[in-house]
């Protein structure tokens, strides 16, 4: 008999809970609801919501609509986003993570103050938060994704260090002493620790799980930033690890031998879909 164990501090952080609560509220008044771009990296979770109504737009879409509801999802938008839905009167139902949204003023502040100097944003190019990041700045921002692009920045010049909140705090840390290391005594460097604690933590939880288990299937959508990084976390201390989207992913072959299985996702990782792996384990054994 496997045993199974969910990761109890596994699943959906603040933020994404607070957008999908809103989603159903709005949805369960029978309203037409829009979501730009998906609520969550999950595909599960968004067709679940996609049948309760929600409809997913894009942001060429989003210029055509006019007199309706848009919901903007925990990663934020740059400050276009809002300016195109007040001149096409429409209704923001604003679910940007309380962390992003300071997180955002934080970066207008500082580039609305010193417009010269290099505004350095750790994140992945193109990821929802950081386009809504970059906005702050009229697009002057700079991203690096990891330590290598910091070769790019201009180290004569004053640099202002912040970071996508769902990165790896430890090489966050490098890229910081990179920059502290070859930056000139005439320029000013400030770094800004902007990681969210919540998913922070998880690695040490994540990796304490992943240990004590002889496999352990992390699920989530493979569109999730904080997922590979988490993900990549558990299968450095333990090898038998394997990424899943669904239960469907499930391979019997893995489960040879194997006498203990932990289960553990992202934060875009709806418990729901961790139990129907449990469950479909337990039907195994």
């Amino acid at each position: 008999m496997i045993q199974v164990e969910i990761d109890q501090g596994s699943g959906f952080c603040f933020g994404v809970t607070t957008a999908i609560r809103k989603a159903e509220e709005e949805l369960s008044k029978g309203n037409t609801l829009y979501c730009l771009g998906d609520i969550v990296h999950n595909g599960m979770e968004c067709e679940r919501l996609r049948q309760l109504g929600l409809v997913t737009i894009n942001h060429e879409e989003l210029k055509s609509l006019c007199d309706t509801k848009v919901l903007l999802r925990a990663h934020g938008e740059p400050p276009v986003t809002y300016e195109t839905a007040r001149r096409n009167h429409i209704e923001i139902i604003d679910a940007t993570c309380p962390v992003v949204l300071q997180l955002q003023k934080r970066i207008k502040s500082q580039y609305q103050a010193h417009p010269e100097a290099q505004i350095v944003i750790f994140g992945k190019p193109g990821h929802a938060e950081v386009l809504g990041l970059v906005g702050q700045t009229e697009g002057h921002a700079i991203v690096i994704a990891h330590l290598e692009d910091v070769m790019q920045l201009d180290f004569s010049r004053d640099i202002y260090l912040y970071s996508q909140t769902t990165k790896s705090l430890e090489e966050f840390q490098r890229i910081v002493e990179y920059i502290q290391q070859h930056i000139s005594p005439e320029a000013h460097f400030q770094r800004f620790d902007t990681i969210c604690r919540q998913v922070a933590n998880r690695i040490s939880n994540i990796t304490s799980f992943a240990a004590k288990h002889d496999l352990v299937l992390f699920v989530c959508g493979r569109k999730s930033s904080n997922g590979k990084v988490l993900y990549n976390e558990c299968k450095n201390v333990n090898p038998n690890s394997y990424l899943i989207e669904d239960a469907d992913e499930i391979q019997l072959a893995w489960l040879k031998g194997v006498k203990t299985v932990g289960i553990c996702g992202a934060t875009s990782t709806p418990k729901w879909l961790m139990e129907e792996c449990r469950d479909f384990l337990i039907q195994q054994s």
